[in-house]
């Protein structure tokens, strides 16, 4: 699925390169030419994915990382360090700092590419657009169909709006976490979004009115105070 990707890059020939080979994909590159202008865009949006070039003006890339990680906003975006040192302690330094991964110049595009795929895989399994399955029910972000294996064992596809589609893939790829509504905004609807909380109950009712064809409404969990769940155990709580 197509991500949003910011690429902190100082030299601008680099990171064109890199902006270019990212759109061919089919992801939405953004680029900052310092950690400082990062920041800034962090403000507004958090990106799906960030690479990072280690020797940056003013703030390193590294540094960068380390701030980031600190911050409960922005400590789980998926990071990849971009850098000419081969060096092990080097490579240490990086992952220790909170990378994801280490990639060396010179690389390809495709080896790029694959390791953004999996530290997204890790990170945010929610932007692959791998086939997601909890017993009888199947989401296939790809083709944005849902289906269900029905008692006869003849396949079935469910009706689901947009948002409840989101919603359903999200929380089945995190599946017996705890998701608070505001969690759920920023995950479903993006952070910089600025809804009522209480949208998002509207959302989780439609997704188990949409789901009752396959009698798997009580698979979305409610937690008393907390938020909602996604879980595969039976008999789960679907009370308000």
């Amino acid at each position: 699925m197509p991500s949003n990707i910011l690429i902190v890059e100082d030299e601008p020939a680099i990171a064109e390169l890199l902006a270019v080979n990212l759109r061919h994909a089919g992801h939405c590159p953004i680029v900052a030419g310092s950690a400082e202008e990062a920041l800034r865009l962090i403000r507004d949006v958090l990106p799906d994915v960030m690479l990072v070039d280690w020797m940056l003006p003013g703030m390193s890339g590294v540094a960068l990382l380390r701030e980031l990680r600190q911050g409960a906003r922005t400590r789980a975006i998926p990071m990849i360090l971009l850098t000419a040192r081969s060096e092990e302690t080097d490579t240490i330094a990086g992952l220790d700092a909170g990378a994801d991964d280490y990639i060396t110049k010179p690389f390809s595009p495709k080896e790029l590419l694959a390791r953004i795929r999996a530290v997204l895989r890790r990170r945010s399994p929610q932007l692959t657009d791998e086939p997601v399955r909890a017993g009888a029910l199947a989401v296939d972000p790809g083709t944005r169909r849902v289906t269900y294996t029905a008692a006869d064992g003849a396949e079935k596809e469910l009706r689901l709006g947009p948002t409840e589609f989101k919603l359903l893939h999200f929380m089945m790829t995190h599946p017996e976490r705890v998701h608070s509504r505001g969690a759920l905004l920023d995950k479903v609807w993006g952070d910089h979004v600025f809804i009522e909380e209480r949208t998002v109950d509207v959302h989780i009712k439609r997704l188990r009115e949409a789901l009752a064809p396959a009698n798997c409404s009580e698979l979305v969990e409610t937690v008393r105070g907390a938020g909602y769940r996604f879980t595969q155990r039976q008999g789960a709580t679907t009370a308000g």
